[in-house]
């Protein structure tokens, strides 16, 4: 009695613990059977060559799609540099006060006789950086 009781008892266990270590296995079993399907294995080869493999696969996407944003982001610069060229050319073309002022400062142009002096910042090397 004790003997079948003790078998009894290391039955359950023996089953108990194989159900709790594979519990995933009943999911297997439940699509197994749809994986022996041709149409499923051909479905499933031709959804992995499409991420993967393909010319147009999923990290192609993803870098065509951050280079899209790159390129509006540089569309939106572009638009009002030139929207800011416009308003600064119709200014020049006004007025000869403003055209003197932006020759004078962009191109150091000057007057006969005028001396221009640049008075730049010091720019410290790393020689001098170090010795202060």
């Amino acid at each position: 009695m004790y003997n079948i009781n003790k078998r009894k008892l290391l039955k359950e266990t023996d089953t108990s613990s194989f159900i709790h270590h594979n519990a995933n296995f009943g999911m297997v079993k439940k699509i197994w059977p749809h994986l022996k399907n041709k149409y499923a294995i051909t479905s499933l080869a031709f959804i992995v060559w499409m991420l993967f493999f393909d010319r147009n696969d999923l990290i192609s996407q993803f870098s065509y799609r951050s280079e899209l944003h790159k390129l509006l982001a540089d569309k939106e610069y572009y638009l009002s540099e030139i929207e800011r060229n416009k308003k600064d050319m119709h200014e020049l073309m006004s007025d000869m006060e403003h055209m003197e002022k932006f020759a004078r400062e962009r191109y150091l142009m000057k007057k006969d006789d005028e001396e221009i002096f640049l008075i730049l910042p010091e720019k410290k090397d790393e020689a001098t950086a170090y010795e202060e």
